[in-house]
């Protein structure tokens, strides 16, 4: 049986009504992963915009190749607001900077990825968006409906993302095939597709060993945002180089 959580206003003194606002923890949970999500859908659409912008407007494409300071202010801008919101939890938590440093990391994000998307063909970056959505829908409902508990592995994760840090170092610094390329992009989506379950069942709460608070909504939107990104780059190099 899930848990109450009562709620009663002082101002009453003893004589306080014990039936004012009753929530159960299984309220407040779908309330947050309701606010998690649309939080997520608002990242993406954004997203999607920027990276429309810059694969069909051959000016914001040409004054971004001409003007590549940008792309370095960007990425400056998105490893601050990242360090922050994941070392600070003030910052992940006040109202309204938590959503003010959310939406600069996701303007950064979005400038970033579209930069990367513009030296594809139109073609494949909407083919890797439409297959990571699918990709991620699955997992998504995989993860809802599943008995397994994902949030058991995340040490096994981390050691993976070193694992694959370190292969992503040799294919930079030692001339490789497409094949090698190929194996470390199935091997990112692999990966990144264990860290959208978790992170998704850390949401989730319930029967899960370990959960996430639900003031941390800002938090859980930022780690399933940059799973998807994740899977949608690694898609990405999969189509350049298969």
């Amino acid at each position: 049986m899930a848990q109450q959580v009562m709620y009663v206003d002082p101002s009453f003194g003893e004589d306080a009504p014990t039936n004012q606002f009753d929530f159960t923890e299984q309220s407040i949970r779908k309330a947050f992963i309701r606010k998690v999500y649309a939080i997520l859908m608002c990242q993406l659409l954004v997203t999607l915009g920027f990276i429309a912008l810059f694969v069909f407007h051959e000016p914001t494409k040409r004054y971004v190749r001409e003007n590549t300071y940008l792309f370095w202010v960007a990425l400056a801008v998105l490893f601050v607001c990242m360090i922050a919101m994941a070392c600070c939890e003030n910052v992940r938590r006040t109202t309204p900077m938590n959503f003010i440093f959310l939406f600069t990391f996701t303007v950064a994000q979005s400038f970033l990825l579209g930069v990367a998307s513009s030296t594809f063909d139109a073609t494949e970056v909407f083919m890797a968006v439409g297959i990571t959505a699918a990709v991620c829908l699955g997992l998504t409902l995989f993860a809802f409906q599943t008995k397994w508990d994902f949030t058991l592995i995340g040490g096994g994760l981390v050691a993976a993302t070193m694992v694959l840090l370190m292969f992503g170092l040799i294919t930079i610094f030692i001339p490789t095939n497409n094949i090698v390329r190929l194996v470390y992009a199935s091997l990112g989506v692999l990966i990144f597709s264990l860290y959208l379950v978790y992170d998704t069942q850390l949401m989730m709460g319930g029967k899960h060993k370990y959960s996430i608070s639900p003031e941390e909504y800002i938090f859980a939107a930022l780690n399933l945002y940059l799973d998807i990104v994740q899977i949608f780059l690694f898609i990405l190099t999969i189509m350049r180089n298969s």
